[in-house]
């Protein structure tokens, strides 16, 4: 595929991002990663509602609904029977240099088209195993819960390991407390209790998360938001992670800890698709 056909810049497939641009200097921005299929975003409307969300906490005016999707048609085909991946990035613009924004802006937004993640079907059945990061997440209330696009300490905590038998990586708090993996969000289950982490001090509050808390009740569980110390959530009955791409996924091992492998990651990829 011609690579000037994978990415588009405010609607044009010519246009490239200014060294001015406050997303590349400062991180001055939100991102989105969705599942296509057949050229449309599962969940646009629970997607498209975060990104105005999370836009609106750091003060940007997102691009309306209808111009993303027009960005989307023009990416992805409605033919295409394989599913695809998705990515929009929405930044604060150009700005003069220097951390104060500019009063008026003109938010640059781009829509990425990738390929879908090759997942091994084992990893459905038999579950999957994480790396116990050494980086830890800081707290930051301002910031906590949304996808911003200062994400360098999953980019560090994803540096810790090369082994292609480790999925992803679980990231601690100052505190010890679960927040979230490198790239997904996490549940712990006790008994009929579904355990997830408390973002309101750090972490990224992802769509499926949500989802999956409203669906709970189907799955006979009551699920709760709190803090998670690791300590005790290696004493769960199950742990699964989370995201739009694949799902649900059962954790076997964090680090030398071993975990049961039930039923709850296929129950809820079930939950998820209906």
């Amino acid at each position: 595929m011609n690579h000037k056909n994978t990415y588009m810049i405010n609607g044009d497939f010519t246009q490239r991002i200014s060294p001015l641009d406050r997303g590349f200097a400062y991180g001055d921005g939100v991102f989105r990663t969705m599942l296509m299929r057949n050229g449309q975003p599962d969940h646009w409307p629970l997607h498209y509602q975060k990104l105005v969300a999370d836009c609106a906490v750091i003060g940007i005016v997102c691009p309306s609904a209808e111009l993303l999707m027009s960005d989307i048609q023009q990416l992805f085909s409605v033919t295409e029977n394989q599913p695809e991946v998705s990515k929009i990035i929405i930044t604060r613009g150009e700005g003069a240099r220097g951390y104060a924004p500019p009063a008026i802006t003109n938010p640059t937004r781009v829509v990425i088209k990738s390929a879908m993640p090759k997942y091994t079907p084992d990893i459905f059945i038999k579950g999957v195993d994480l790396h116990q990061c050494e980086t830890r997440l800081p707290e930051q209330n301002k910031l906590a819960g949304i996808k911003h696009l200062n994400r360098l300490e999953n980019v560090l905590a994803r540096m810790e390991w090369n082994d292609e038998n480790l999925f992803d990586g679980l990231m601690l708090d100052q505190q010890s407390n679960v927040i979230e993996c490198t790239m997904s969000n996490v549940f712990a289950r006790f008994d009929d209790v579904l355990i997830t982490p408390d973002l309101s001090a750090c972490g990224v509050a992802g769509i499926t998360r949500q989802r999956i808390i409203w669906l709970a009740s189907m799955l006979g569980l009551k699920a709760e938001i709190k803090s998670l110390p690791f300590t005790k959530m290696a004493l769960a009955d199950e742990v699964i992670i989370c995201n739009s791409l694949y799902g649900a996924l059962a954790v076997s091992k964090i680090g030398h800890k071993k975990f049961p492998v039930q039923n709850l990651a296929k129950n809820i990829r079930d939950a998820l698709k209906a």
